[in-house]
Order: C-alpha cells, then structure tokens, then sequence
C-alpha cells in the first residue's frame, strides 16, 4: 500500500501521455505553443504587480514602517531560492502542471495529490481576493467619476453587517431583505471574473495580448507614479526606519508573500510555450527580478512621501497623492485610480490561466474525472475547467471578505514552494544515491555545500534567540501571564515556531550528513519559517482543506489512478 500511495512518475511517461492524447478524453488535442520569454515575463510581472501594490501594501507599511523593505528583500530572497528550484523542473519538466507535476516525480502520487489539492485552494482564494480588491478599485473610480453602484452591491454581507465604515453602514441599513435576510454581495467581482474567464476560455493567443497591453500601461503608470512622487518625498518621513521593531515587519508577511507568487503561475503553461525548456527559467528570474525592483522603489516612495502611521489605507498610492493637494498631485491619483483597476484585472487573468491547467494535469493522471482534461476542439483550452474555475472563483467572490482569502493564500503558496524546494533535495539524494530514473534536466541547481553553512546558521540562531528573546528559551516556554494561566490560547500560537525549530535542526543534521545543496535548503527553511509566521486560524482552516482532499483522493483518486492501473496490468 505504501509503495501504490508514493508510486513515481517518469518525465517520459508524462511527456508520451500529452502527445498520445491523453489529455482528453475524446480525441486527441494539442494546446497551442505561441508564448516565448517576453510573454512569459510579462505574465509573471502581471501577476506579481497587482494588488500588492496598489492596496496590500498600505497595511504592510502601517505595522513595519519604513523597514518593510527588508520584508521586500527577505520574500524575494525566499522566493528568489524557490524559483531556482521551479526553474530546474519546469526545464525538466516541460508540461502543464506546476508543483503538482513536479511532485509527481519527485515524491510520488500521494504527495503530488496534496499539492495539487493544495493549489487548486491557493488559485481559487487567490483569484476570489484579486476579484474583490478589483471591485473595490472600480467602484472607488466609479464614484470619482460621479457614478454611484449601490452599496449592497459592491461588498460582502459579513463586513456590510459588521457596519464598521459610512458604506458598510449604507449597505446594511439600504440593502433588500426577504424577512431577516438582506440581499448584499459584490456584483462587479463576479463580473470580472465572468469576463476574464471567457477571455481564457477563447485562446492563449488572446490571453497573451491581453496580458501584454495591461503589463505595459500599467508598468508606465507606475514608472510615472515613482517619477512623480520622488519629488515629494521627505526623508525625515524614513526615521524610525523599524517603529514597531522586526516583529512590526514580519506582521506584513502574508500581505507581502501574496504580491509574490505570481512566477508560480507562468509554469502552467509549459505546454503554450515554444520552448519551455530554455523560456520558463528566464522568465521567472526575469519577472521576480524586476517586481522586486519595483516593489522596493514603492515601499521607499510611500514611506517618504507620507508617515507609515496614515497608511492603513486600502488605496496607499492614490492616498499619498490625494493628501498633497495641489492639481497635478489629483491627476496623478486619478491615473493611479485607473492603473489600479487595469493592474489587478492583469493579476487575475493569469491567475484564472493558471488553475484550469492544474486540474487538467491532475485529470490526465486519472485523480480527478477525464472531463477535467477536455481540450476544446477550436480555442485549444481546456474548456470545462475554465469554466469551471470562472463558477468557483466567482460565485465566492460575491460573497467573501479579502482578508480572509489573502492569507489563506499564502499557507497554500508557501506549502507549494517548500515541496518544490524539497522535490530538489529529494531529487539530488537520489542522484547521489546512483538512482538512474531520476530525469536530466537543461537548468540546474547551482550547487554550493550545506555541510557546514546551514548547522552553523542554526548554532547562531539559538544562541540569538537565547540572548534577544525575553526570558530566552525559558521565557518562550512560559505558558503564564499575568492574568493567570493562559496555556490554551498562548501554546497553539507557539506551536508553529516551535515546529519550524525542530525542521530547521533537522535539516541541519541532514545538510551535515549528506552534503545538501544550499539553494534549496535556504528556499525550503525560508518558506518554512515564512509559513510558521502565517497564523494558527489559516494553519487550521488550511488542514481541513487537506483532510477534505485526501477523503476524494481515497474514494476516487487512487481507484482511477492511471499510473495505479497500469502497475496493476
């Protein structure tokens, strides 16, 4: 049982599944190949520079001040590791899939399933909380252009019954009722999402353009924004550089993390590539390359142009802008306004690309119905999954609140990239090991020793944990505070950091005894501590989810399992 649940698959019984067609379950279809490295990137700038920058990171800077741009270069960092590790197996792998393929090869069928599980989550809650800051963006221009959608139409009945703000408080008390219900939800987010999707539904090629032309105006707009608002900047704005000390910056996490997952998205379309191989690498690096770049740069711009106490704001850069008051200063809000709504409708269509590909792959492999593989006969998309996708992203949308699905977003990411990062190391043991099914790959890992670098980062780390923490380790291990025992609310919130200490001592043993390669060992202790600083309420929601997946993956996975019944045979 143990060896069916982990059963590997090989690169060329991936690769021989597409071109025999197994990809649908009525004739067989190719998808289109017209996306090369510009495309690519662009796809990835679309998605990673979107609503991170245009509302997320308001908060962000609220809680760290000024030093969220260490937070920019640590995620970065982290996601810069991880894309090393998805570069060598979207060169190794060069179809439609992402981590779940990947997974695939690396850990075997079991593994793969909770990935891909784990994806289906985090591009569904990603697309819904794109959606909603999307319909927040258009509403917001809407009214600056003295067109007014009602209230009960443009938000969730949950924050609309909370009443915490004017429209809150206007949707509630103006909204239809049917006896106690009241008719409120977000109409122009489900709208969005109906018309995104049957843009990707048509066809890659017009997918491609569509991504293209956002990319373009939005990345001037933001280059005009960074122009302007230099001029505006007071550096006195950047003292204290950490108001609310490192703990303030690493509240930001989920908010950040969630700008950054887009290069996931671009290795979905392995299959529309001309040469995935040599294209989906460079576009990663190239994409996250230059987001950062920018994120940084904005961070600095807002942070400089205004105290990081009056950014707790949904709409920073057209806050910052507004607050000036002087003419030019208004248009340039308003020009942010627009580029706000065109960024995060770009942010969303690869998003939207990127899920529908996932549940064909897994279908190809007999985990989910042969319906999900289908390839429509003229636009080459896999049609019901698209439509599918448009049904489960915005049907919620009309109905959830974004902070919710923001950071559920990011325990789904960050679980996807430390698999990756893992499937890497597992990969290399097994080279090490002479094991020759493991597959050749076109980009590799660079590899630099772990030996002795990771024992020592984690030598260091509890000796400053020791001396900076109150109490040190006796302290953090004090379930008591002043009000009396608190051992039931204070020992869950611990228990994250306390697992992410035993991984990283274990990899350290591990980087020592078997000569790791650093990469992906900092790529998996990155996302890993990442995760820990995620919340216990998204840990818990997020194992329900798992548990729910594995239930499907026992009642109709594993009985269809292509990969099962060919062993069996």
């Amino acid at each position: 049982m143990k060896q069916d649940l982990f059963r590997r698959k090989s690169v060329d019984d991936i690769t021989q599944e597409v071109v025999s067609g197994l990809a649908d379950e009525h004739k067989p279809g190719a998808m289109n190949r017209t996306l090369g490295v510009r495309d690519l990137t662009f796809m990835g700038i679309a998605a990673i520079v979107g609503a991170g920058i245009f509302s997320t990171i308001g908060t962000a800077s609220f809680d760290g001040g000024p030093g969220i741009v260490l937070l920019f270069i640590f995620v970065s960092i982290a996601c810069g590791f991880s894309a090393v590790c998805y570069a060598e197996f979207a060169s190794m792998v060069p179809v439609s899939g992402s981590a779940y393929t990947y997974s695939y090869v690396a850990f075997g069928e079991i593994i793969a399933w909770i990935i891909g599980w784990d994806l289906l989550m985090e591009y569904a809650i990603g697309n819904i909380a794109v959606a909603i800051s999307w319909s927040d963006y258009f509403t917001s221009l809407l009214n600056g252009f003295g067109i007014h959608i009602p209230d009960y139409l443009t938000m969730d009945y949950w924050t609309a019954q909370a009443m915490a703000t004017p429209d809150a408080k206007a949707a509630w008390l103006t909204a239809p009722s049917i006896g106690n219900f009241k008719f409120i939800c977000d109409v122009p987010a489900f709208l969005i999402t109906a018309i995104i999707t049957t843009i990707i539904y048509i066809g890659i090629k017009e997918s491609k353009r569509s991504t293209n032309a956002m990319v373009i105006l939005k990345m001037v707009i933001i280059l005009l924004v960074l122009v302007a608002g230099a001029f505006y900047v007071q550096p006195a704005n950047w003292h204290p550089v950490l108001p609310n000390g490192i703990s303030g910056v690493l509240k930001g996490t989920s908010a950040v993390f969630f700008a950054y997952i887009g290069f996931d998205a671009i290795s979905t379309t392995a299959e529309e590539c001309k040469n995935p191989q040599r294209d989906l690498p460079k576009a990663m690096f190239n994409s996250l390359i230059i987001c950062t770049v920018v994120y940084i740069a904005i961070a600095l711009v807002l942070t400089g142009m205004t105290p990081y106490t009056n950014l707790n704001v949904g709409d920073p850069l057209a806050f910052v802008f507004n607050n000036i008051h002087s003419a030019i200063a208004d248009k340039i809000a308003g020009v942010v306004a627009i580029s706000a709504v065109i960024a995060t409708a770009s942010v969303l269509l690869v998003f939207q690309l990127g899920q529908p590909r996932i549940w064909m792959s897994m279908s190809r492999d007999g985990l989910l119905p042969p319906i999900f593989a289908r390839i429509h006969p003229r636009f080459k998309t896999p049609s019901f999954s698209t439509v599918l996708t448009g049904l489960v992203v915005g049907i919620p949308a009309l109905f959830l609140n974004l902070k919710v699905v923001v950071d559920l977003t990011s325990v789904g990411t960050l679980f996807a990239f430390v698999l990756v990062c893992g499937g890497i190391l597992r990969l290399q043991d097994l080279r090490r090991k002479g094991n020759t099914t493991v597959p050749v790959s076109k980009f590799k890992t660079p590899y630099l020793n772990a030996k002795w670098i990771v024992p020592a980062m984690f030598i260091a780390s509890v000796i400053l944990f020791e001396k900076y923490y109150p109490g040190g380790f006796k302290g953090y291990a004090t379930f008591y505070e002043k009000i009396g025992p608190m051992v039931f609310i204070t020992l869950p919130e611990k228990v994250p950091f306390i697992g992410f200490g035993i991984v990283f001592f274990v990899t350290a043993l591990l980087s020592y005894s078997r000569s790791l390669s650093i990469i992906p060992v900092m790529g998996f202790l990155c996302c890993t501590y990442l995760l820990s600083e995620s919340g216990t309420t998204n840990w818990e929601r997020f194992l329900i989810w798992l548990v729910v997946g594995l239930v499907i993956y026992f009642l109709y996975g594993a009985k269809h399992s292509r990969i099962g019944i060919r062993h069996k045979v």
